[in-house]
């Protein structure tokens, strides 16, 4: 609610999405979620070690807290960023779990 007690949802405008934008947004938001997976098995997989890189885990937290970030900002209406998105993310994942093997 606003300060004025009308809910912030009450005064969004309206949008229609096509079934294209709603699916291509789930994908990339999907996509993002694979990245965050990859840095949470690199964190538990660095955690399992007898001695453990601290710099390491500390980093993938950071990366993981910057992907949650990014996620928030994927907008279903702007094609290319969705677009370049899955690719991105897609690619962050594969890199990151190949590091873990």
């Amino acid at each position: 609610m606003s300060s004025n007690g009308i809910s912030i949802t009450d005064q969004l405008d309206s949008y229609e999405w096509s079934n294209e934008e709603t699916a291509a947004y789930e994908a990339a938001i999907e996509t993002v979620n694979g990245a965050v997976g990859a840095y949470s098995a690199l964190i538990s997989a660095e955690e399992a070690k007898d001695t453990p890189n601290q710099a390491v885990i500390d980093d993938a937290r950071a990366a993981r807290a910057q992907l949650a970030r990014e996620r928030e900002g994927l907008r279903s209406t702007y094609r290319e960023q969705i677009a370049a998105a899955r690719a991105h993310y897609a690619q962050l994942a594969r890199e990151v779990l190949a590091g873990i093997a």
